[in-house]
């Protein structure tokens, strides 16, 4: 089968292009080297979702920031996602930081920011009451908020599939052939012919432009390892919005904020590293993000981390090797027809992702790609249950309707075995721990799966049909359960 359009990477980028892309009658495949979708920089970032004052004006990424911003309420509304529109202070801690406000100020107003303002010492503890008492001012930015990226990321895989898009995991591409007029994309073992060629590809977004014979694609891309602390939910209160020190070339700095599941999450660092799937984390990263986030919220309590993490951002560099000017690179290529470029996509990337997508069907339909919307167009996706947010009521009904949602398989989370069935019975279904986690929450409380794991594994296998002895908790190699010789 030759398809009209492939897209290379399922993180959000990729992802909300497939949506965008599934409202016409077009044959469309997604291409992931994870067993995943959301597995690169989307599933290890700030959630945040930026409104648009950092970005230099005039860039795209300052007009995708803004208007992907103003878009999010009602992309996650039709997803069903959870989104907070909390808002943002940039806190100030010296006069020269002051002048740096004004900057950021008048930065975003001109970008079209809307309701920017900066508010004194008074203000700022009154609306944010475990604030550093060094801090004397903040830019507020009221249109800012929060959002899980890997849900959103999942949901819009989800839609785009219900309406015809393909997903191929576990697909790394290692050749892309030009031949009569067609890509020929491979991973060594299996073929997709296309007709146009979507490079979304992340921190090998330059791989990619070179597999692809765009010898015009003068960026080359470095990853750069953002590391974290998600603390438990105690600690939720601690932030009611995304608070900021003042940026500095190296990015916006540490930053403390709510998550829309009720915790605290503090980070990232900024370090370049050679291997762009090193995600380690780091003493020293660790504790620049605690010294970072107790410069903002002194009391932060760092004994309630339940987890760390890090994940690689994929920072364009251009030929100067400067990187704090860099803008997105979405563009057709200009020496291989039929190739568009969505690359160079670092923060606001989650918060622009939206407008990416719109735009990037518009460049394709300025390519040649002929658009002719479907009549049996599905806005949203498959219902969401989350057990946890409903009253007593409703989760009667719903356990009178199916028992299975009785039954309590974490606790921490309170995630029920009819949200783990429903999560592998999906589109683009759960086949290991860590997708049933990412798409339920079950494993992400305080115990970190000590409890949960192994019923998890037992309505995995059943539902699967698999002997638990091959449930993985990531793909590949991860076994849970090792059977034996007899």
């Amino acid at each position: 089968m030759k398809y009209d359009v492939c897209i290379i990477g399922a993180g959000i980028t990729g992802a909300m292009t497939a949506r965008k892309l599934a409202k016409y009658a077009l044959s469309v495949v997604v291409l992931e080297a994870a067993e995943d979708v959301a597995m690169g920089a989307t599933k290890a970032n700030s959630a945040i979702v930026h409104a648009g004052f950092d970005a230099e004006c005039g860039t795209l990424k300052a007009r995708l920031n803004v208007m992907g911003c103003a878009m999010m309420p009602a992309e996650t509304a039709e997803l069903d996602v959870p989104f907070d529109r909390c808002g943002s202070l940039v806190c100030a801690y010296s006069e020269a930081e002051m002048a740096h406000l004004e900057q950021l100020l008048a930065r975003g107003r001109e970008n079209g920011v809307p309701d920017l303002r900066i508010i004194g010492q008074k203000e700022l503890r009154e609306i944010e009451p475990h604030i550093s008492d060094d801090a004397i001012a903040a830019l507020y930015a009221p249109s800012a908020g929060i959002v899980c990226p890997y849900e959103l990321c999942i949901a819009a895989c989800e839609h785009a599939s219900i309406n015809g898009v393909e997903f191929r995991t576990g697909f790394r591409v290692s050749e892309i052939v030009r031949r009569d007029g067609s890509f020929l994309v491979s991973d060594g073992r299996d073929t997709v012919e296309c007709e146009y060629l979507v490079n979304a590809a992340g921190v090998y977004s330059d791989t990619i432009a070179r597999l692809a014979g765009d010898t015009d694609f003068d960026m080359r891309i470095i990853a750069r390892r953002g590391e974290y602390m998600l603390l438990d939910r105690s600690e939720g209160g601690m932030a009611k919005h995304v608070l900021f020190s003042c940026p500095s070339a190296n990015g916006k700095g540490i930053l403390v904020s709510p998550t829309v599941d009720g915790n605290l999450i503090l980070g990232p660092t900024a370090k370049a590293v050679d291997d762009r799937e090193d995600t380690a984390t780091t003493d020293a990263g660790l504790w620049e993000v605690q010294c970072g986030a107790r410069h903002l919220v002194p009391n932060v309590n760092t004994r309630a981390v339940i987890t760390q993490f890090s994940g690689n951002r994929p920072t364009p560099v251009g030929a100067d090797g400067d990187i704090t000017k860099s803008d997105f690179c979405i563009r057709p290529s200009a020496c291989v027809p039929r190739l568009l470029h969505l690359a160079g996509i670092e923060s606001p990337g989650l918060a622009s992702s939206p407008a990416v997508g719109e735009y990037a069907v518009e460049l394709l339909w300025g390519m040649g790609l002929s658009l002719t919307e479907k009549e049996t167009y599905l806005p949203g996706r498959p219902e969401k249950i989350r057990f946890r947010e409903l009253d007593d009521a409703q989760r009667a009904a719903l356990i009178a309707r199916n028992p299975l949602y009785g039954k309590i398989i974490c606790r921490c989370e309170t995630v029920t075995e009819g949200e783990i069935v429903d999560a592998i019975r999906r589109p683009l279904g759960a086949r290991d721990l860590d997708m049933v986690k990412r798409r339920t929450r079950a494993g992400m409380g305080r115990c970190g799966a000590g409890f949960c794991s192994p019923r998890t594994v037992e309505i995995l296998a059943r539902e699967l049909g698999v002997p638990m002895t091959e449930i993985t908790k990531c793909g590949g190699g991860s076994v849970i359960l090792n059977g034996g010789e007899k």
